[in-house]
């Protein structure tokens, strides 16, 4: 029997994929979401119910079967009583036009800054670091064999493949690499992991954790891989609690075994947690290069790109803390004065101050959603490049010999460099990028 041919439009989509599940419905309420570049997302109501569709993009379609997956593990969160949507469809892209599943809508915020610092959650966070723990150790209790087809998968081999393909280089990568590579502790267990478990892909209310979402990585691992991504300094959002800026880590291990968590090797989680610091930083790479090499032109991307500084200077701390507070202390090179030189008033930083300024004072504030996210994005790039327009020339800062910078491979001094030379030269890039995260 020949399949019935994708609908042209998303509502017609949605009905074909639900009535062999609810019967007969109206899709009412469509809109699309924003955020995820990878999956299209959207918020719709059915049957008297709020539901989410999360599918590929037509004509970018994701791993065969990999929505199947997210599926299949979702559904077994919900039959063991975990925080998850319940899934009521998954569609291979017959129904749906592409790759895809339904589920029900959790109400609650996912957006990190909010969850950080509103008042509104001002309970849950108290509490968001032990729900997370329990979570993990449900999560990791399940049978594998729950979700059929789950890779085995060796993160640190994974994307250190991927980091061989970017045109640059990091000695502080290749470093950390390094004392990966040879200090590895022996696999704790094989289990179902979420991937990407951190703030910005739970659900929160004001109660505490509603839901935890976006299984899109997920698969078969070192259930200490979730536990140290929950830890990386990135998803804290400047707060300084070590989990996702909510709780200490003696009280995410302490829910996690307390639930009945395997005994968590504090050696072994600190070794992930420089893992998954290098993963991220890899993954900041990756993404700076699709914009570079013109396969998606993206400001968001190239903004990223920056972000390799940050998790350079969390790498060093991690591994070499003298070094990173030595550096750390140094006071940073006065800039250059703004002199109108030759091309008179106002200036090239004066000039870009004065785009930031209007993005960041008349935009943002009069705009909402993605437009107010990618103005923020701009003016943030805006002032990365004042700063390193303001910055001494004649010095070490960018040069191949200071080792701290990402350089092309063909004229890089590959793993060669001290852990303190290469602090000095994070600092002064992290000291353009994102002075901030400079700050205790």
């Amino acid at each position: 029997m020949t399949p019935p041919s994708a609908p042209a439009s998303v509502s017609d989509a949605l009905r074909a994929t639900l009535e062999p599940v609810l019967g007969p419905v109206t899709i009412e309420g469509l809109r699309r979401l924003s955020g995820g570049a990878s999956r299209e997302t959207w918020a719709f109501t059915a049957g008297g119910r709020d539901l989410i569709a999360r599918r590929d993009p037509p004509g970018r379609p994701g791993e065969p079967g990999s929505m199947r997956l997210e599926a299949d593990a979702m559904r077994a969160c919900h039959r063991a009583g975990l925080p998850v949507p319940e899934v009521l469809v998954d569609d291979d892209g017959t129904r749906l036009g592409t790759a895809g599943l339904v589920m029900t809508a959790v109400p609650g915020e996912t957006l990190a800054r909010k969850i950080l610092r509103d008042d509104e959650y001002a309970m849950a966070r108290a509490g968001l670091a032990d729900e997370l723990g329990r979570f993990l150790a449900g999560l990791h209790a399940l049978d594998p064999a729950e979700v059929p087809g789950a890779a085995d998968v060796d993160a640190l081999a994974q994307y250190w493949s991927t980091y061989r393909l970017v045109d640059d280089l990091s000695p502080t990568f290749e470093k950390a690499y390094d004392w990966l590579v040879a200090n590895r502790p022996e696999r704790s267990a094989t289990t179902i992991v979420h991937g990407d478990l951190r703030l910005g892909n739970v659900i929160v209310g004001a109660d505490g954790l509603h839901a935890v979402i976006d299984w899109e990585l997920m698969h078969l691992g070192d259930p200490l891989e979730d536990l140290g991504w929950l830890c990386v300094k990135a998803w804290r959002f400047g707060a300084p609690l070590e989990v996702g800026g909510v709780g200490t880590i003696e009280q995410l291990v302490s829910a996690y075994e307390g639930a009945g968590g395997r005994p968590i090797d504090r050696h072994a989680l600190h070794w992930w947690l420089v893992e998954k610091t290098l993963q991220w930083g890899i993954a900041c790479m990756g993404q700076a290069q699709v914009h570079l090499s013109g396969a998606v032109r993206s400001h968001e991307l190239a903004a990223i790109g920056r972000r390799v500084a940050e998790q350079e200077w969390d790498l060093i701390e991690l591994l070499a803390p003298d070094d990173w507070a030595a550096a750390r202390a140094e006071p940073l090179p006065d800039p250059l004065p703004d002199i109108a030189g030759l091309h008179g008033r106002p200036t090239a930083r004066e000039l870009l101050a004065a785009v930031r300024c209007y993005l960041s004072e008349d935009v943002m504030p009069n705009t909402t959603g993605q437009l107010s996210y990618h103005a923020r994005v701009a003016a943030n790039m805006l002032a990365i490049v004042e700063r390193e327009l303001a910055q001494p020339t004649s010095d070490h800062r960018g040069s191949v010999a200071a080792g701290g910078s990402l350089v092309p491979r063909e004229h890089a001094q590959r793993r060669g460099d001290d852990w303190a030379s290469l602090a000095r030269a994070v600092r002064d890039k992290l000291a353009v990028a994102n002075p901030k995260h400079l700050a205790p």
